[in-house]
């Protein structure tokens, strides 16, 4: 039997990159996925053709992860559709660099909104439906740099470290209902972002990185589906590095 035979995983921000790396490896251990992207546009479609392929359900929805409204209407939808959420997968989450002396109001608040407000309001509208289940599983895609810091992105650090606080605050909260919440903080990870950074910065980072590489969207995939799957069903409230050695 597959590792999430049966279940019905919910990853935000999942057209592209690392959740869609994570959509891929749990389709392919049993799980129907619902992904949400801010547009579902010729790549979320193939995104969503790429997840039915392992013979499950799959369907991309158009929703703002930063608004609650919209996330309140979509998430009512998903469960209608699907008929259950077992695993949520907050990953949705932008970028908008600076050192916090020239930062503006503007790019702290898109960041927080998208990548921190956004996993409250997925977890506030998917836990009364994992507790009446009885049992459901929250993942927050953090960052290393939300345990360590990094200057030049306060804004994201912040976010970051606020999403291993409420996975910790969740599991907490909604242990006693079955409910689990951890929390996985990616170190270098090689996706198209990072892959327009000079060939020669990359490899300067990956010197100080023990295992000498940076590490793929299917490492994080593989963490993530074991957090989901009842492999992990004692851990809870946890943040798992995956950086190759980087932060020890």
């Amino acid at each position: 039997m597959k590792l999430l035979e049966g279940k019905v995983a919910l990853i935000t921000g999942a057209a592209r990159g690392i959740g869609k790396a994570i959509a891929l490896k749990m389709a392919s251990e049993g799980a129907s996925i619902a992904f949400t992207d801010l547009v579902i546009d010729e790549n979320a479609q193939k995104t969503e053709q790429e997840i039915a392929q392992f013979g499950v359900k799959a369907k991309g929805y158009a929703s703002n992860a930063a608004s609650f409204e919209e996330t309140e209407a979509v998430v009512a939808k998903i469960a209608q559709d699907f008929g259950r959420i077992d695993i949520l997968v907050n990953n949705a989450g932008i970028t908008k660099d600076g050192l916090m002396l020239r930062m503006t109001e503007a790019q702290w608040d898109a960041v927080i909104n998208v990548n921190l407000k956004s996993a409250f309001n997925f977890i506030h509208a998917c836990a009364p439906i994992m507790m009446k289940q009885r049992s459901g599983n929250i993942i927050n895609m953090a960052s290393v740099v939300g345990v360590h810091g990094n200057a030049g992105q306060c804004n994201y650090a912040s976010s970051k470290a606020g999403l291993i606080a409420l996975a910790k605050s969740i599991a907490q909260e909604l242990g006693s209902r079955g409910i689990r919440a951890n929390a996985i903080a990616p170190g270098f990870i090689i996706t198209e972002m990072t892959a327009k950074i000079p060939e020669e910065t990359r490899e300067e980072w990956c010197k100080h990185i023990p295992l000498r590489r940076g590490g793929t969207p299917e490492d994080i995939a593989n963490v993530a589906t074991f957090l989901a799957s009842d492999m992990s069903s004692y851990i809870s409230g946890q943040v798992i590095q995956v950086d190759g050695g980087m932060n020890m």
